[in-house]
């Protein structure tokens, strides 16, 4: 017999609690199953990303989070020409903006949570896009696809669950005819920083992904990746979207849908600015070489827009 409705949040705050402790196996899965549909801070969109907000006239999570999208696609150089391997699709958000933005000739996505998957596919099928747009369950560290099959690899903010970026480094290199390119928008460390439990946990967050913008580019050109470049973007990403997350929270459709255990989570205070000091949000681009090696290019500012 199902349980009153009364008790649902209760038992969804128990959820979201034991996903953001429990210390043991690495599940990226779960935090997303936790969070389903209802627990987005969008207003409009099934976006999870922290947004892009250089540009004055984004305001909210919706719009800084096509704002990212755009800035991923741009440094992808995504064209009507390109064959796109989407890793970590989501709920198929960015896929279907860069169709609509981009027309890709084709978008090919992976993920591991099922239900993001049907319920991506269920949107895909929704506008019409079944035959350009292909989504399926599967890992980035182990890609279900033959070699050089694409012209892009991207990845929106999805590659520090992987375990781990290197095999994922590894598999984009592999998928990719020459030529191609691998972008991604990822969640990096400051210098020094280390990181521990509950994060480690409540974010789905492998230890070998704990590491600096100067040794992502290091690991890019290990895969065999050339000309890379990591880019910081992080003062238009985490002050802003605090602030912007803080005015969502204490709007009434939020309030009525998302659990209040993770709306009090959400709001900002000192220990959270403090947490996202130790962070670095950056765009890096990669090629799969044709000829020679082109050399490596890191970057502490913001050069792309």
């Amino acid at each position: 017999m199902d349980l009153p409705s009364r008790w649902t949040p209760l038992l969804e705050a128990l959820h979201l609690l034991w996903v953001g402790i429990w210390p043991f196996g690495h599940d990226p899965g779960r935090v997303y199953r936790a969070l389903g549909t209802r627990n987005l801070a969008g207003e409009q969109s099934l976006f999870i990303n922290l947004g892009y907000w250089k540009d004055s006239r984004v305001h909210s999570l919706d719009e800084a989070s096509r704002s990212l999208a755009d800035l991923l696609g741009r440094a992808a150089r995504l064209s009507p020409h390109t064959q796109v391997l989407d890793a970590g699709f989501g709920f198929g958000d960015q896929d279907l903006y860069w169709m609509e933005r981009f027309a890709p000739a084709s978008i090919t996505g992976i993920n591991v949570t099922p239900h993001q998957v049907e319920e991506a596919r269920r949107r895909v099928r929704e506008r019409a896009l079944e035959g350009r747009i292909h989504l399926r369950e599967g890992a980035a560290e182990a890609m279900p696809f033959p070699d050089a099959q694409f012209d892009r690899v991207v990845a929106l903010e999805s590659a520090f669950h992987f375990r781990s970026r290197e095999r994922f480094f590894q598999e984009a290199f592999r998928t990719l005819r020459p030529g191609g390119v691998l972008a991604t928008a990822d969640i990096v460390l400051q210098p020094g920083r280390q990181l521990r439990w509950p994060f480690t946990s409540a974010w789905q967050w492998p230890r070998e992904n704990h590491y600096d913008r100067e040794a992502y580019a290091r690991k890019l050109r290990a895969a065999g990746f050339t000309g890379v470049r990591v880019e910081s973007i992080r003062e238009h990403v985490y002050a802003p979207f605090l602030a912007a997350l803080g005015r969502r929270m204490q709007q009434e459709d939020a309030i009525q849908r998302m659990n209040p255990l993770l709306r009090m989570a959400c709001r900002p205070s000192w220990m959270t600015r403090t947490v996202l000091s130790w962070f670095d949000y950056v765009i890096a681009t990669a090629e799969k070489p044709e000829a020679a090696d082109t050399g490596v290019l890191t970057r502490g500012q913001d050069r792309i827009a």
